[in-house]
């Protein structure tokens, strides 16, 4: 289904300088770019390697090119060739660099004659960083095995070889073959009633970057929540999903009241295993997301409104490099707090907003200087380690200083006019401010200036006169915590029993970072925080509970991070344990254990937290 072309929203193309000199990408896209991809899959999951066949369309930019430079990383390519107009193909030379522990290799195609159109044949590792694969065993309904890409940084070049770079952006259609009762869906149009016959097919005409490039594989069960969405997961877990995600086309539909109507067809959601590392990943027609957030009282649903928002903050309108990934991060998550006031409260809102705010302030003062800004000055941090609290918290907290400033009603306008203006391009913090000067600084004189403006983009730290949300709930919350750490308040009288789990949150994040024992094994015995299923709260309470030395939690903490593979719920507890050598010994053992089920993201990670411990000790 194809709706809303890019031309309707007025695309501009970019200067060539702008899609130059990406850091983190061997490409060279002032020479060529790659406008439209042609894929054809087979996944084999006895070998956990997909065998691709990849057409890209060129678009050459100098006449006098003679060779196509692609980003791969741990691909075997089998083959090169230029394909003519008349299907006609030639072979071609190439040259596959040797491999750099972060770009991967470089894919250079001699193209004398710069083809319309160059074909490579090739299989990915069974090791791919983009891919992961799980045994029957490793699923919720452990009856297939399954597979799921993340593209995101640069990972895309480990299942496709390409220009993987977030200012090159291109459509593409997909032939996938597959075995029968496996489900495949792609970051494209999907239809929830195809038959399981194990061929695919799918189209993505929309221009997208290779981030968002997504597919996956398995026993995957659907149910419509909408007249354009549906949820995809296991068996299992399907109906408790879709319960979850009811009020999805009510997010749409409110998003689109705010800032226009949502471009890409239909918005399904898919609910991955725990491994997935992320929260949730917003590939276009398809987010996919973490099953922590099933946890039945739709509280945790901000993540559907934060990947939503995304459908125009990041996927419509794309930050050209890692560096300016604010853009499309703290964006969505100013838009994702509108979505959740219109429709959950306001109150809601200002707590979450609260959260992250507080979170900030703890932690930027702690960061190397170029980190505390929303535009780094150039540094040799790599495009995984971009996506920090400041792109989300700071970017999000600068825009509702702008909203304050201006007026919701100007700061909406003005916004609606950005996604509209920038609609399926990519673009740096540079041409967004040269855009915002004249739109909305110089349009409502008096109300903000540019040097404001830079010392939020460009500064350090938080500015001093950064406006925060009130929240009562929160405020009642810091003097029972206060009367709770004094004495003065025991455990079992918190006044806890309708506390959500934003507020269980708060509650605990603001403990002490080495929290007295005695009190927190008072909290325990009154609230039960051990063992609770809602990991946002375990991974909290598990991570003050090891740093006060409370040994009776080290086996529910293991099971909760053997079980959950996302990032940011389960390396907090191995920093945790790896504070002390009895602590670093256990969380090498639970990953020996967990190792298996993990993300190659998440195995970095926590490989790099341990190794870091070891070499403190030595």
């Amino acid at each position: 289904m194809r709706l809303l072309p890019a031309l309707a929203f007025g695309m501009l193309m970019l200067p060539l300088a702008v899609y130059a000199n990406d850091p983190n990408s061997y490409a060279q896209p002032d020479q060529v770019r790659v406008t439209h991809l042609d894929l054809d899959l087979r996944i084999d999951f006895p070998h956990k390697q997909l065998d691709g066949l990849a057409t890209l369309k060129l678009d050459w930019k100098n006449p006098q090119a003679q060779s196509l430079v692609l980003d791969t990383r741990d691909l075997n390519i089998a083959k090169v060739e230029a394909l003519g107009a008349d299907g006609k193909t030639t072979p071609l030379k190439y040259a596959l660099a040797p491999r750099d522990k972060q770009l991967g290799s470089k894919l250079t195609i001699a193209t004398p004659r710069r083809p319309a159109q160059v074909r490579i044949v090739y299989t990915t590792s069974p090791e791919a960083s983009g891919l992961q694969w799980l045994t029957p065993a490793q699923t919720a309904d452990k009856k297939l095995p399954f597979m799921f890409s993340q593209s995101e940084s640069i990972h895309a070049r480990s299942w496709v070889p390409l220009q993987d770079s977030p200012a090159i952006r291109f459509t593409y259609d997909a032939h996938v073959s597959a075995p029968k009762e496996v489900r495949v869906v792609m970051s494209a149009i999907n239809d929830a009633k195809h038959p399981l016959d194990g061929d695919f097919t799918f189209d993505q005409p929309h221009p997208i970057p290779s981030y968002l490039l997504a597919i996956s594989a398995g026993d995957i069960a659907v149910k419509e929540t909408g007249p354009r969405s549906a949820v995809y997961a296991e068996p299992s877990v399907v109906d408790k999903a879709a319960h979850e995600f009811e009020d999805t086309e009510k997010l749409i539909a409110t998003t689109e009241q705010l800032y226009g109507p949502y471009a890409w067809g239909r918005y399904d959601i898919l609910v991955l295993p725990p491994s997935f590392p992320y929260g949730g990943m917003e590939n276009p027609n398809m987010t996919f997301a973490t099953p922590t957030v099933l946890v039945g009282d739709k509280s945790l649903v901000s993540l559907v409104s934060h990947e939503l928002a995304h459908s125009w903050s990041g996927n419509l309108v794309t930050s050209a490099a890692w560096r300016d990934i604010w853009l499309n991060e703290g964006f969505t998550t100013y838009v994702q707090g509108r979505i959740t006031e219109a429709v959950y409260g306001k109150p809601l809102a200002d707590e979450e907003a609260l959260l992250s705010a507080r979170a900030l302030q703890k932690s930027i003062g702690a960061m190397p200087v170029n980190s505390q800004k929303l535009a780094p000055d150039p540094r040799g941090v790599g495009a995984d380690d971009s996506l920090s609290d400041v792109a989300y918290d700071k970017g999000s907290w600068f825009l509702r200083t702008l909203e304050l400033r201006f007026g919701r009603d100007d700061f909406d306008a003005y916004l609606k006019s950005y996604f509209h203006h920038f609609a399926f391009q990519s673009i740096t913090t540079e041409r967004m401010l040269d855009y915002m000067k004249p739109n909305l600084i110089e349009k409502y004189p008096g109300k903000m200036s540019m040097e404001e403006v830079k010392a939020w983009v460009y500064g350090k730290g938080i500015p001093e006169d950064a406006p925060l949300p009130d929240s009562p709930r929160f405020n009642a919350i810091d003097q029972q915590r206060n009367d709770f750490l004094a004495g003065k308040l025991a455990a079992a009288k918190l006044d806890a029993k309708g506390w959500n789990t934003q507020e269980w949150m708060y509650f605990l994040d603001r403990l002490p970072d080495v929290a007295p024992l005695d009190k927190l094994q008072q909290l325990d015995a009154a609230w039960h925080l051990t063992g609770t299923p809602n990991a946002e709260i375990g991974m909290r309470w598990y991570s003050h509970a090891i740093a006060g030395g409370d040994k009776d939690v080290w086996t529910a903490a293991a099971e909760h991070m053997t079980r959950i593979g996302r990032l940011y719920l389960t390396t907090p507890l191995y920093k945790a344990f790896a504070k002390t050598p009895e602590g670093l010994a256990y969380a090498e053992q639970v990953y020996a254990k967990a190792r298996s089920g993990y993300h190659p993201m998440t195995q970095q990670a926590v490989e790099g937290i341990i190794a870091k411990a070891k070499s403190k000790k030595n």
